[in-house]
């Protein structure tokens, strides 16, 4: 094998990607303190029974896992950023009231989780933890929207909410163990009515009946009023759809539909979870709801929800930017020269100066002005493009 050849599903990223890439994060970012979020630069790497306390088997089966040398320890690489910033929000800041975070830096699976996705997305994310009222799951709601819209997606975007809360209910007092649960769990997201009634078979009338209903609640607000219905006797879903009624009708603007069967993440989320969809990504762009069990295990369970999307992913639905406009210079010792480009570089020009015998060689930026001398000055002038008619 080539030296050069890289492992499948880890790629380079090239230089017009990567401006992209990185202006993204920085607009995200801002988009995030506008809110009100702090930075936290959580470590690539931790003692693993730290990276993977109460996050479950499959954020397990993602995180790739080495020994230290220093202490023999096993360690892991990060595969989410969100247990790492649960530990911080315990113990390292361990304040009274709300926290407000956000992140974005590399995380590492060991499989994609999804035909032709990386290994190495690049997690953005911001969660609040202290409040449990439905103001914090609204202010995620719209900052994950804002995040996008700052992205540069404006229109088509549709959230895709559903509540955790409404399965556990039908399981509520139902003798079950792991496996035969994992199994209802993957009929249900299937949508697989009839696997499910075999699973269900001795399950109580009730239990049976909502979770078989579960597999056509997907569609628009009619959904809810549907739900409502067929699960009148239980009062925790009945709640739980009342929760998704009103944070829907706090996204002004927004599509929302439901799909009250969708359990992707199911063992994380302790209530209202959402996706959010666009034109030209396989999969939900984004992902969060809350999560209020996730500092459990640090010592600390307080409320928390949030969300996170992978910026290379983004990129990825995003036309692709024009070259960035720079300005041409010779490259000279002359001190004026080097004066005039120093103050344009001070004020956020790109000045390219062109290395000896190679004046053709710039790719990644559009120079579409060049620094020329007259009378000892150096001043800045449009490029001449000259162009020969051919008849």
């Amino acid at each position: 094998m080539s030296a050069w050849v890289l492992p499948d599903h880890i790629a380079d990223v090239l230089p017009s990607e990567a401006r992209h890439i990185e202006e993204l994060r920085r607009q995200l970012l801002d988009t995030a303190r506008g809110y009100g979020y702090e930075l936290v630069m959580p470590p690539l790497l931790e003692h693993l029974e730290s990276l993977l306390s109460g996050t479950g088997e499959a954020l397990g089966l993602q995180t790739f896992k080495l020994v230290d040398q220093l202490s023999g320890r096993t360690m892991g690489l990060r595969a989410d950023t969100t247990p790492q910033v649960a530990r911080i929000d315990a113990h390292l800041l361990n304040r009274r009231g709300v926290t407000r975070l956000c992140y974005c830096g590399p995380v590492l699976h060991t499989r994609p989780d999804r035909p032709h996705a990386t290994r190495e997305p690049l997690q953005f994310g911001a969660e609040i933890y202290g409040h449990a009222g439905l103001e914090a799951d609204t202010e995620i709601l719209l900052l994950a929207l804002d995040s996008l819209h700052a992205a540069g997606i404006a229109d088509g975007a549709i959230v895709d909410m559903a509540d955790a809360r409404i399965v556990r209910s039908l399981f509520a007092g139902v003798p079950v163990d792991a496996a035969a649960l994992a199994r209802v769990h993957a009929a249900l997201a299937a949508k697989d009515a009839s696997e499910l009634r075999a699973l269900t078979r001795d399950f109580p009338a009730a239990s049976r009946e909502g979770l078989l209903a579960l597999v056509e609640l997907y569609g628009d607000a009619s959904v809810l009023d549907e739900a409502e219905k067929l699960l009148k006797p239980i009062a925790a879903a009945q709640q739980a759809l009342a929760d998704l009624r009103l944070l829907a009708s706090r996204l002004s603007g927004a599509k929302v539909s439901f799909d009250l069967s969708d359990l992707r993440g199911y063992a994380y989320y302790s209530g209202m979870r959402f996706g959010i969809y666009v034109d030209g990504a396989a999969d939900a762009l984004v992902r969060g709801g809350r999560y209020d069990e996730v500092g459990a295990v640090f010592g600390r369970n307080r409320p928390a929800v949030g969300f996170s999307l992978d910026v290379r992913e983004l990129v990825g639905v995003l036309p692709a930017q024009p070259l960035r406009a720079a300005i041409r210079a010779p490259w000279n010792d002359d001190l004026a020269l080097r004066t005039a480009i120093a103050g344009l570089r001070a004020h956020g020009e790109t000045v390219v100066c062109v290395l000896p015998g190679h004046d053709s060689e710039i790719d990644e930026f559009n120079c579409d002005r060049e620094l020329v001398e007259q009378n000892g000055q150096w001043s800045v002038q449009a490029i001449r493009i000259l162009r020969s008619d051919k008849s």
